[in-house]
């Protein structure tokens, strides 16, 4: 199994690198928890994720609800290709309000 990490970059900025899977979605879902104060504004860089299934768009719908019921911001940049069609395909490209350039 690879291993997924939520690395710090600067303040308020995380980077997630790795693959989004099965294998790897439950453990990163309760990492994800701590980034959530309340009132926290995290802006999370995709660039490092390798690839992902449909566990990696739940993960980041489950990180938008933590956020939400915190009363915290999540905004997602560099969104690889393969997790944006994933999104397009499943419809939530909103719910995830991905940062394009």
């Amino acid at each position: 199994m690879n291993i997924t990490l939520i690395e710090p970059l600067e303040a308020g900025r995380k980077r997630l690198s790795g693959p989004l899977t099965f294998d790897t979605v439950p453990v990163l879902f309760e990492q994800g928890r701590q980034l959530f104060k309340s009132g926290a504004v995290v802006e999370l860089d995709l660039s490092g994720v390798e690839r992902s299934d449909s566990a990696g768009i739940a993960l980041l719908i489950g990180w938008v609800r933590l956020a939400q019921q915190q009363r915290a911001k999540i905004t997602f940049h560099n969104i690889p290709e393969q997790l944006l069609g994933l999104a397009r395909v499943g419809g939530v490209e909103q719910v995830l309000a991905f940062e394009q350039k």
